[in-house]
């Protein structure tokens, strides 16, 4: 799943965490070969919404100083709560503070279990 977005409160100084700001989230799960579909059913399917909605819940239940703890949060819980292996999540912050102009920035995490 890309482009899972959510507004939120996540930086470095306490003035990045005063204002929310737009962020997406980025998901590739490893499955294993067991769990793929043998149908075209959906309810043989991966929960998708749940994913999104995990990812949602996480970024913005609480305030984060860096992106790296968010990403690692995310894929942990995805990790513990759903069939996949190994999971990839970019967690991307528009327009951050820096001295240069920067469009955005991407910290991205695999974890594998």
């Amino acid at each position: 799943m890309h482009g899972i977005r959510f507004r939120a409160r996540h930086g470095v100084s306490r003035a990045e965490r005063g204002l929310a700001q737009d962020f997406t989230v980025d998901v590739d799960m490893d499955l294993p070969p067991g769990d793929l579909p043998r149908r075209d059913d959906m309810k043989d399917v991966f929960d998708y919404d749940r994913i999104g909605s995990i990812v949602v819940e996480l970024g913005t239940s609480e305030s984060y100083r860096l992106l790296e703890i968010l990403a690692q949060r995310i894929a942990s819980r995805l990790l513990a709560e759903t069939p996949a292996l190994a999971t990839t999540v970019a967690v991307r912050k528009f327009a951050p503070p820096t001295t240069a102009s920067v469009e955005q920035v991407t910290v991205e995490v695999r974890l594998v279990k």
